[in-house]
């Protein structure tokens, strides 16, 4: 099985299609859920596989602290080590090394840093990351760059991205080519155009199974994100699929989506559940509030939601009795949620209905939740 990504249907810069690897096929746009240290966090693998979730997100930087690299290719690979057998695609770690680590430091050959759990010294290069990633068994490998603070003067943007650039070429240098994996390329540049396009034409020249947009989610806001994206996704090439990282909320994704973005990922739908907030087609909704201890209604009515079996106000208990459960249920439903909306968006763009869509579902989120009992 080769890596290949093939377009079914477009609607203005939206495409949907499938990418085509050797852990099985990816419907584009798709949504991954995070799963950091070989875990989604509060669910079974066989309850994130029934959400419809065609591929998850494993880390790089947790991964080879806890339990390390060496080990799971010595249990057999992520794969098999966590019971998934559906496409993974891991981080390089360096954000992590950026937000977790203590007493880092960077030069041109990588980092060197502190672990945030025990403060053993590692020292992480783009050679070091791809071959985590290869002993993990990724389907889909990241180049290792640098996480461009936000915000960034031009010269500071300029001199990152520059740095990632050489360690992307570095990065492909060191993977291994095999049948049906794949590794993409990280443009950067933060919300400077001509930044964009000179990392975009680099990556370009290199060569990757796939294009990733870095350094946005990290605080600019939606507007000035959309802004970026008016542009950036344009400048990579049409045939390889184009990878938004770290987004997002469903109208972050929506709205990147119609601007040419296939594939995201986010802690956002799992860590909100955890805080008792669920992510609905009336918007979100805290389910910790009062107006939720005697509603016997389900949650979302408008899905097929798989705790609708479950009332509101169960669910409400469960968090103010700091039940495992509530986390758990939520979590489910959140992914179930997004998968969901993926769904839609992909049916929506091979009938030409995208706009449509998009507007009945902002319309959804908009009107908010039904009046209380």
């Amino acid at each position: 099985m080769t890596f290949d990504f093939t377009i079914s249907a477009t609607e203005g810069k939206a495409r949907t299609g499938v990418v085509s690897t050797a852990h099985g096929s990816i419907r584009t746009p798709a949504f991954m859920p995070v799963g950091t240290a070989a875990t989604v966090k509060a669910m079974h693998v066989e309850h994130v596989e029934a959400t419809g979730a065609d591929i998850i997100l494993g880390n790089t930087y947790h991964l080879m602290l806890r339990p390390g690299a060496e080990r799971i290719a010595r249990l057999g690979g992520l794969h098999k080590f966590m019971g998934w057998s559906k496409p993974i695609l891991t981080d390089s770690g360096g954000f992590q090394v950026m937000s977790l680590a203590a007493l880092r430091k960077m030069t041109e050959q990588g980092v060197t840093f502190q672990s945030h759990i025990d403060g053993t010294k590692y020292e992480l290069t783009p050679e070091r990351s791809i071959e985590i990633q290869h002993l993990l068994g990724s389907t889909i490998t990241m180049v290792f760059d640098e996480c461009t603070p936000h915000p960034a003067t031009h010269e500071v943007a300029k001199k990152s991205m520059e740095l990632s650039m050489r360690w992307a070429q570095r990065s492909k240098d060191a993977f291994q080519p095999r049948e049906g994996y794949g590794v993409f390329g990280i443009v950067q540049g933060s919300t400077y155009d001509d930044l964009r396009e000179i990392s975009a034409h680099a990556l370009s020249g290199i060569g990757f199974n796939g294009y990733a947009i870095g350094g946005l989610a990290v605080g600019e806001g939606q507007a000035e994100m959309f802004r970026v994206l008016d542009y950036t996704p344009g400048m990579l090439p049409a045939d390889k699929p184009r990878y938004l990282m770290g987004v997002g909320k469903p109208d972050d994704i929506l709205g990147a989506v119609q601007r040419g973005v296939d594939m995201f990922d986010c802690v956002i739908p799992t860590r909100s559940a955890r805080n008792a907030r669920a992510y609905t087609s009336m918007g979100e909704l805290n389910l910790r509030n009062a107006r939720h201890a005697d509603d016997h209604r389900p949650l979302d009515p408008g899905s097929h939601s798989p705790i609708n079996r479950y009332s509101r106000a169960y669910i409400h208990h469960l968090f103010k009795a700091d039940e495992m459960l509530g986390p758990m249920l939520l979590t489910q439903h959140n992914l179930h949620y997004y998968q969901e909306l993926m769904q839609g968006i992909r049916g929506a763009i091979a009938q030409g209905q995208l706009d449509n869509h998009a507007q009945t579902l902002r319309e959804g989120w908009a009107k908010g939740d039904m009046p209380a009992l």
